[in-house]
């Protein structure tokens, strides 16, 4: 009976441990400098987002928000980097939608399986682009632009950030829905000023760029790529209003951390991530930049990447962009 009472007492203090343990985590998160890692330079719309999030958990944690840009390969050199990390919620990744959705599609060989090596925490924030083209282009709207590209077949070019980027698929899924022939430019840098000199025809930009030119006059404004219209310029008809329905393209960044990370850090990083966000001087910020902020749970933030890795899938194939084409990640 003695021996059976003593069992009984292990038994429990090896429950009582293993529930405990991920909340005493949980409770010491974190213990050292949190770094969040950015796929792309300085100064862009991630690196921004990153840095107001980071600022606002160092205000929360009192330990060190490290922001390290990780440029390269659209995103793939910052998310292997975090994939590989030790899964202690210490590295994470506020990853761009392209490293996440897009880019299984488009390269042969990824360097980490975005689904199976991470773990979603929350999207953080979303914004549509817009279409401008250049003054000269004969065209007031959407269709008035497909009508000149088809009578001009592989005469009109855009501009994107690159090979694989939403303003990239963008412009592809315009060419794919309207069947015409535009030829496409990627640029390492900013491309909006190659527009307004005339050097390209058109391209899908941030509001952020699209409207203070199009106020000034410099570029011509034709349509969002959200569903629904955007609230900074409610006059800017939908590329859907604009004939071509389901027409979305939206770019957004969100939180993740390394596959394997205790579900107690995964949690509080969500509770901390949605507190921030709902923070009025936070909303005010991202107003300012044409952002719309999210904060879903992991298990949604999960089903939206569920979503869209087979209807950019489907993009990438009806458009023919060839595997080959683009730039191995190093």
């Amino acid at each position: 009976m003695k021996f059976l009472h003593s069992l009984v007492l292990v038994l429990v203090t090896l429950i009582m441990s293993v529930t405990a343990g991920p909340v005493a985590l949980a409770l010491d998160y974190p213990v050292h400098t949190v770094r969040i890692v950015v796929g792309f330079g300085p100064g862009t719309s991630p690196d921004i987002v990153a840095r107001l999030l980071g600022d606002k958990l160092f205000q929360a944690w009192g330990k060190p928000v490290v922001i390290e840009n990780a440029a390269g390969a659209n995103g793939n050199i910052a998310g292997e980097r975090v994939a590989r990390a030790e899964p202690d919620g210490h590295t994470l990744l506020l990853a761009a939608n392209p490293v996440i959705v897009i880019n299984p599609s488009l390269y042969e060989k990824m360097p980490f399986d975005p689904v199976r090596d991470l773990v979603p925490i929350s999207q953080v924030c979303a914004y549509a682009n817009i279409l401008i083209v250049n003054n000269d282009v004969p065209a007031k709207n959407v269709q008035e632009l497909v009508a000149v590209a088809r009578a001009r077949p592989g005469t009109l070019t855009y501009g994107s950030a690159g090979f694989g980027s939403t303003l990239h698929l963008a412009g592809e899924l315009l060419k794919s829905m309207a069947k015409v022939d535009i030829l496409h430019v990627p640029y390492r840098g900013t491309f909006s000023p190659e527009v307004i000199a005339g050097r390209l025809s058109m391209a899908f930009v941030p509001p952020t760029t699209a409207l203070p030119l199009a106020r000034d006059g410099k570029v011509r404004a034709l349509a969002v790529t959200s569903l629904e219209r955007y609230a900074g310029a409610p006059d800017l008809p939908t590329m859907a209003e604009s004939g071509f329905p389901g027409f979305e393209v939206t770019v957004w960044f969100g939180l993740m951390a390394p596959a394997r990370t205790p579900p107690a850090i995964v949690e509080k990083l969500h509770r901390e991530t949605v507190k921030i966000l709902v923070m009025p001087e936070m909303r005010k910020r991202f107003d300012d930049l044409g952002i719309e902020l999210i904060g879903n749970s992991p298990a949604e933030f999960a089903a939206v990447i569920d979503g869209e890795i087979p209807k950019w899938a489907k993009l990438v194939r009806e458009a023919g962009i060839k595997l080959l084409d683009l730039p191995s990640p190093k």
